[in-house]
């Protein structure tokens, strides 16, 4: 399927409709924690908020869920990526703090996890320069984690 080549009014009204949902309460709650608390340092830190006792758990599968679908939009040709990734890279911060274990996520979680968000991160201007942006933090939580030799 052809992407859009530029955005027009329905566009608009999705990415209207997809703020009315990230605005609703549990959602907007859910978006808070995994921003500010879902800052992995290793794949069991990643493997661990899988696990359904986990405090962040509901949190996570609730944001990358909405990301995914969100995403998916966009993969698909139903509203503009890079129109879309404007006002929705948040997405993308996740992805960024799951990519790099997104092979042993796949292999051990969901072989399908983060397909979406993979591929704006990968197929858009805009995905692109925001995965960076995100990359760039994380590499520097990482480095700042690493215990001093």
């Amino acid at each position: 399927m052809p992407l859009k080549d530029f955005p027009d009014h329905h566009d608009a009204e999705l990415v209207l409709k997809l703020y009315e949902l990230r605005r609703e309460a549990v959602m907007r709650d859910s978006r808070a924690q995994i921003i500010t608390k879902f800052l992995p340092t290793s794949f069991d830190d990643v493997l661990a908020i899988t696990k359904s006792d986990h405090p962040l758990n509901a949190a996570f599968r609730q944001c990358s869920t909405y990301w995914e679908m969100t995403y998916a939009m966009a993969k698909h040709g139903v509203i503009h990526t890079d129109f879309l990734l404007e006002s929705n890279g948040e997405g993308l911060l996740l992805y960024s703090r799951i990519e790099p274990w997104l092979a042993e996520y796949r292999a051990q979680v969901n072989a399908n996890g983060f397909r979406n968000a993979e591929w704006v991160a990968t197929n858009s201007d805009m995905g692109r320069a925001t995965a960076e942006r995100f990359r760039k933090r994380m590499q520097a939580h990482l480095a700042a984690a690493k215990p001093a030799s």
